[in-house]
Formats: C-alpha cells, sequence, structure tokens
C-alpha cells in the first residue's frame, strides 16, 4: 500500500490523499484550496494525477475544503464511485452548489473589469458539473465495512467534528490505513465524541491546532454570553462569520441552552445564508447522530431551530432589510473565514461602527479577511471598498469543531501500538508541536508530509 500526497500537507486547506493499493487507485478527499486570492488560484492548476485513471473517492466529511474541487475532479474525467457517509452525502450538494455560485459570480464580475485582450474568466466549475458529479456520490452509514473497489474495503468512522463527518478506515493486502479526517473535541455539542480506532498500520492525522489547547467551553461560553450582554448595553448588533455547517448550527444550540440566561428574546437573531438554511434542515433530519445532551436541549428548551425570534433569511433584499436594524440584532452569515458569502455586505455596512462587536469563532486561514480582522488590521478593503475597521472584535477559540492538541495525543495514543503517522491539515507551526510531543510521549518520529511526499507500508 503506497500514499502519496497532494493538498493539506503544510497547510489546513486543500485536503488530497492518494492511495495506491491492490492495483488500484483511490483518493481520500478532494478539496478546496482556501487563503489568500494567490492560494485560491492553485486551484485551476491540473491535478497530480491523471483522474480518468482513478478507481474510486472516498470523503471524510462535507466542508469545502475536503469535496470543493470534486466537481472539477469529475469534469477532468473521473469516473468512479465517490463514497461519503450518509449525512455527508445530503449535506455535499449543498456546500458545491453555493462554491459554485460564488465562482460564477466572481468570473462576471472579473469579465466586467477585463481589458482588452485579456481571455475572460471562467469559474471554477458550474452547477451542472456539481448535479453530474453528485450523480456519482454513494452513501454509506456508520461502522459499516464495504468494497470500495475490488481488494480495497473501507469503513466510515464518527469523527464528531460536523454531522457526518468521519475517519475512514481503509483494509488493503493485508494492511490497514486510518485517516482521521477532522476530529472534533470530546464533549461538542449535537455531536458524539470521536470514535477510536483501535489497530492501523499507518495513520494520517489530521493536526489543524496541534500546537495549542483549547479553553474551556464552559468558560468560552460565559464569554459568549458576555459579549451579547456588553453589546446590548452599548446598543449595538453582533455579526458573527460562521461555517454553515457545524458553526451555525452550535450557535443556535447555545442561544437555546442559555435563552432566559442571556436575555434572548429581545434580540432578533438572523440566519442570513441560504444554504445555512438548508443545512439546518439536514441536521434536523439526521437527530439519531445526535449525542445524548443535544436531545434533552431539543426536548427541554426552545427548538434551537426554531427559536421564536431567529429569522432565516433567503432573498438578497431580506439580508439587506437587516442593515435598516440600528441595534439589536443578532446575524449569523456566511461564510466562515469572511472572504466570501453575505457577511462581506454586513460587515461593509457596520464595520467603521464602534458599537458594533465581530465575533470569530472558527478558524482564520492566512490570506483571509478574517484573519486580518483578527489580527487586528485598521482598514480592511470590501467589495472595491476601503473600510475602517472601528468595530470591537472578539475571537471566541473555544467553540473550534477542530480537537486540540490533547485530543489530538488521545485519538492517536489508543490506536494499538502507536503505528506509523503522517500528520497533514496542519500549519507547519503546529505540525511541529504536535510531532515534538508525539515523538515525546510515543517514541513516535512522526512525518510531517509535504506534497509529493510518499509513504509506504
Amino acid at each position: 500500500m503506497r500514499v502519496r500526497f497532494h493538498g493539506a500537507a503544510g497547510e489546513v486547506t486543500g485536503s488530497l490523499h492518494e492511495v495506491e493499493a491492490a492495483g488500484r487507485r483511490l483518493l481520500l478527499d478532494c478539496g478546496m484550496i482556501q487563503g489568500s486570492p494567490e492560494a485560491e488560484r492553485r486551484n485551476l492548476d491540473p491535478f497530480p494525477f491523471e483522474p480518468g485513471g482513478l478507481d474510486a473517492l472516498v470523503i471524510s466529511h462535507a466542508h469545502i475544503d475536503h469535496v470543493g474541487r470534486v466537481p472539477l475532479l469529475v469534469r477532468r474525467g473521473f469516473r468512479g464511485p465517490i463514497y461519503a457517509q450518509r449525512a455527508t452525502a445530503e449535506l455535499m450538494p449543498v456546500m458545491l452548489l453555493d462554491a459554485a455560485s460564488i465562482a460564477q459570480g466572481e468570473a462576471e464580475r472579473a469579465n466586467r473589469h477585463r481589458r482588452g485582450g485579456e481571455p475572460p474568466a471562467q469559474p471554477l466549475y458550474t452547477a451542472e458539473d456539481v448535479h453530474a458529479a453528485m450523480a456519482q456520490v454513494r452513501p454509506l452509514p456508520y461502522d459499516a465495512r464495504t468494497e470500495a473497489v475490488p481488494g480495497v474495503e473501507i469503513a466510515f468512522r464518527d469523527a464528531g467534528h460536523i454531522l457526518g463527518s468521519s475517519s475512514v478506515e481503509l483494509w488493503a493486502e493485508g494492511r490497514k490505513l486510518a485517516f482521521s479526517g477532522d476530529l472534533g473535541p470530546a464533549g461538542t455539542p449535537i455531536l458524539r465524541d470521536p470514535a477510536r480506532i483501535d489497530r492501523a498500520d499507518l495513520v494520517l492525522m489530521e493536526s489543524t491546532y496541534g500546537d495549542r489547547l483549547h479553553r474551556d467551553r464552559g468558560e468560552t461560553i460565559r464569554e459568549l454570553g458576555g459579549i451579547l450582554a456588553r453589546a446590548w448595553e452599548e446598543g449595538g448588533t453582533v455579526l458573527i462569520p460562521a461555517f454553515a455547517v457545524g458553526r451555525s448550527q452550535e450557535l443556535l444550540y447555545w442561544f437555546a441552552r442559555h435563552w432566559d440566561e442571556w436575555g434572548l428574546a429581545r434580540w432578533r437573531i438572523f440566519l442570513d445564508s441560504p444554504m445555512a438554511t438548508q443545512v439546518t434542515a439536514i441536521y434536523d433530519r439526521h437527530a439519531d447522530l445526535f449525542d445524548a445532551d443535544a436531545q434533552r436541549v431539543w426536548r427541554d428548551r426552545p427548538h434551537p431551530f426554531r427559536l421564536p425570534n431567529l429569522h432565516f433569511t433567503e432573498s438578497r433584499g431580506d439580508s439587506m432589510a437587516i442593515n435598516r436594524i440600528e441595534r439589536g440584532a443578532i446575524v449569523i452569515a456566511g461564510s466562515g473565514m469572511a472572504n466570501a458569502g453575505r457577511i462581506l455586505h454586513h460587515l461593509r455596512h457596520r464595520l467603521e461602527r464602534r458599537e458594533t462587536h465581530v465575533v470569530f469563532v472558527g478558524y482564520q486561514a492566512e490570506g483571509t479577511l478574517g484573519r486580518r480582522l483578527v489580527d487586528g488590521a485598521r482598514w480592511v478593503r470590501i467589495h472595491g471598498r476601503d473600510v475602517r475597521a472601528a468595530a470591537q472584535r472578539h475571537t471566541v477559540g473555544g467553540l473550534s469543531a477542530h480537537t486540540d492538541q490533547r485530543g489530538l495525543l488521545d485519538w492517536y495514543g489508543a490506536i494499538a501500538g502507536h503505528p506509523p503517522l503522517a500528520l497533514v491539515h496542519g500549519e507547519d507551526r503546529a505540525r511541529e508541536a504536535l510531532a515534538g510531543e508525539i515523538g515525546e510521549r510515543f517514541g513516535v518520529r512522526a512525518v510531517l508530509a509535504r506534497p509529493g511526499t510518499v509513504l509506504e507500508v
């Protein structure tokens, strides 16, 4: 069995790992590269393999940095099955159609400013490409060992990161590969804790937060409640850039759980994301995957997805109408890194106001607007306009959907014999810190995968 690394090898996004076994070639994930405009232009590059020569694609979960180039892979010749956990299979078209829409809009804007002689900009892929890709998807439940292609079997295990997120076990040639996917922290609201892998001959493990420990979740939630109280006292509005899958639903969970304590009945709450609205409906249909705490909240509190003052804004006009509200609005909108989507519209309108509170509740990649704001930028450019960043900014790190260094060490430590390990999905600082801890604790020298790195087992 041979693993060749192509993406998310030295960076967080662009998951793309190739496995050769039993005379077959499979991909683990086919994600979009996210970050600066320069980084995102790499999505258009040719794949470092022939798509038509692949036998199957296995998806760990539906975040766009793990599935965002699947339609492009199909358009360029991939014709094999695409395996995904059942909830992931439902989330994928929502995520990919949104990505196609964003790409189409960006191409149209670029062409409006195109200079003579320049070739017209083309979107990365279209809605038609998404539909073609989805025709190849084969949904699977958790914990079902399945023959993906002759000689290769796979199984999905709950990774506790977002709905449907999976660690992947792959068996071939008498060997077993374990790919962590993105691992969620133990005790994450709504979701079950990550399943443990009993044994493996080679492990690929994410390392997004390999260099840090998250704050206690209880402290984080108290901080969030304090931000809302302060914003109300100052007569302001709260803007929360949030990923449509996972983070938006978790925020609504906490709002329901602390409905009385935080005085949320006095606010107007907006989920300003058609994609997040669709995702929330999918979460609602998969309550069987929720943990026991979530089941109790659904039963004993205002339903998180049906709060009496929660507004799902579908149209662009409804979104723009939020700007007429001077105070008392909580706006959850994508994208989570503030590099696209409706949150840009709200930031452009309100970022200059001191009474605006911008709350970052997820990872902010290098080169994104969210990262620049977190790092304290005083001026930013939004939709071609320079905007003074006077709003108060808060980074609420304890809500991460990724586990921290302790969680990664615990997950790997539960695998019998502490097998060879490659670290992916992390910037070098995080990977180096995690590799040091792994070496000290388990006596294993972790490989820091780079594009082109090859491991055999």
